[in-house]
């Protein structure tokens, strides 16, 4: 009797996982750069607004893949030493983020998710404060050495109360923020923290 109880549970709980799903999110990124390669700058952590759209699509029981689009501000606040004056610099890049995730679903309520994650540059701003002058530049990388594209590894986890879905992340990029090496601006990668809240319909 337990044992036919236990397996019209696991099924129900399977019926639940094997159907397509649609949702929007938004949310927050906390941000930093790693890998600097040894420039003479220290960087510190920035917030900033990660949102968009999201799907579930069922593969096998308990599994599905999860393809996200998202707008993603990243970025860091840094200083250092220029020309011998000491200088300080804020920058936030902006992003089209588009993870493509494996979504492992051992409970209804309870999804673990992982994979890899294109990105593509937007715009970018920086706020550059060296003695007393301030140079704010917004750049949308026309001719510039930056690499508009990016690779990262992402993974978290999600958690559903009926159709609010409550998401952690964290990520990675794999690819270095130059594009050919000759970008005056310190070389980094990205590295963040992603929290939002999300609708599933």
């Amino acid at each position: 009797m337990m044992a036919m109880l236990a397996f019209l549970a696991y099924q129900a709980n399977a019926q639940n996982h094997n159907r397509f799903q649609l949702g929007l999110k938004a949310g927050a990124n906390y941000a930093n750069v790693y890998d600097t390669e040894g420039e003479a700058f220290k960087a510190n952590a920035k917030p900033g607004l990660a949102a968009g759209v999201f799907t579930s699509i069922p593969v096998l029981n308990f599994i599905s893949i999860q393809p996200e689009i998202l707008f993603s501000q990243k970025g860091f606040k840094a200083s250092g030493r220029l020309l011998g004056n000491s200088y300080s610099l804020e920058r936030t890049s902006n992003s089209l983020d588009v993870p493509l995730l494996v979504a492992f679903k051992p409970f209804r309520a309870f999804t673990l998710l992982a994979g890899p994650q294109y990105s593509y540059l937007l715009s970018q701003k920086d706020v550059f404060e060296n003695g007393a002058t301030t140079i704010e530049q917004e750049q949308e990388f026309l001719n510039d050495d930056y690499r508009k594209y990016n690779l990262a590894f992402v993974g978290g986890a999600d958690v559903a109360v009926k159709h609010l879905v409550i998401g952690a992340r964290a990520g990675w990029d794999l690819i270095k923020n130059n594009g050919n090496g000759n970008a005056a601006t310190p070389r980094y990668k990205n590295a963040w923290f992603q929290a939002t809240v999300g609708y599933m319909f």
